[in-house]
């Protein structure tokens, strides 16, 4: 997004939660209200009767709360975030990148309609920031509006200046694939793959929908390039690894798979599953 120097992470929005597997302020929140904590005062030469001094040390405020909420929102202290985006927007009423938290904030809450009254304000701002557009398809997407998701995705990728496309391929994917359109989900994750085939998330997808299709050896392919980097493996990926194995008689990888799973998550779902030998459920 444009309006901070430092970009934070939580830009790119976390439909990646899918591997364990993106207004008025006072209406919303109540902690946009609170008071404000003390600023230094300026040294001489910035204190005069321009109004600059004072709106750059505002955004520098509104800024500083902002970097705080994100750090709170990917620890997941939404109630945290939520007061310092509170904070932020009380400092800076017209700061884009705050909306664009809020209405993840809201998002991860399943707030569906503040949701989209902070994101519809961050686009009002920045109505060609591919993020913010991709934010706003993920939101729909989640609210199973597949049709209207597919929309904003694809206005995405039109943006001349937007560096995430293969992000937003995925995301049509995941989008295509929720609304049992396993070939136009294919396809959309395929050309992700291609743009970033190192992304182990963008992998498991892949491999998750060749298996839902009936390709468990194309599906193999995919899942192992996923779990190569053992600190992005996960119960799931694990667990779809052990499927596809189990269905080409690969027995020895489903020994290892089922290793590993025990080892590394004995308490999932997915290592319950095993041992009751549910594999089909």
């Amino acid at each position: 997004m444009k309006a901070v120097e430092r970009q934070p992470r939580w830009q790119h929005w976390d439909f990646w939660a899918r591997w364990g597997i993106p207004v008025v302020t006072a209406a919303l929140m109540g902690c946009s209200n609170q008071p404000q904590s003390p600023v230094a005062p300026q040294p001489a030469a910035a204190s005069n009767s321009s109004a600059f001094p004072v709106a750059a040390d505002a955004h520098k405020r509104a800024q500083i709360r902002l970097e705080l909420a994100a750090s709170y929102f990917q620890a997941g202290r939404l109630d945290v975030a939520l007061e310092e985006v509170g904070q932020a927007l009380s400092a800076n009423p017209n700061y884009a990148d705050a909306y664009a938290l809020l209405g993840l904030i809201f998002m991860q809450q399943q707030d569906w309609s503040k949701a989209d009254v902070a994101m519809k304000k961050a686009l009002e701002f920045h109505p060609d920031d591919g993020n913010q557009i991709h934010n706003y398809g993920w939101l729909l997407c989640q609210q199973k509006k597949f049709d209207s998701a597919q929309q904003w995705f694809d206005k995405a990728l039109q943006q001349p200046r937007y560096q995430e496309r293969s992000k937003t391929l995925l995301a049509k994917g995941i989008c295509y694939q929720q609304a049992g359109q396993l070939d136009a989900a294919y396809q959309s994750m395929f050309q992700s793959y291609e743009m970033d085939a190192g992304n182990p998330v963008t992998a498991y997808n892949l491999a998750q929908v060749l298996w839902q299709k009936g390709e468990p050896q194309k599906a193999q392919f995919y899942l192992r390039r996923a779990n190569t980097n053992n600190n992005q493996v996960s119960a799931d990926s694990l667990w779809l690894g052990i499927k596809i194995d189990r269905a080409l008689h690969d027995d020895i990888g489903v020994r290892l798979g089922a290793e590993q799973l025990q080892r590394r998550f004995p308490q999932s779902r997915q290592w319950l599953a095993y041992e009751r030998g549910a594999f089909n459920e």
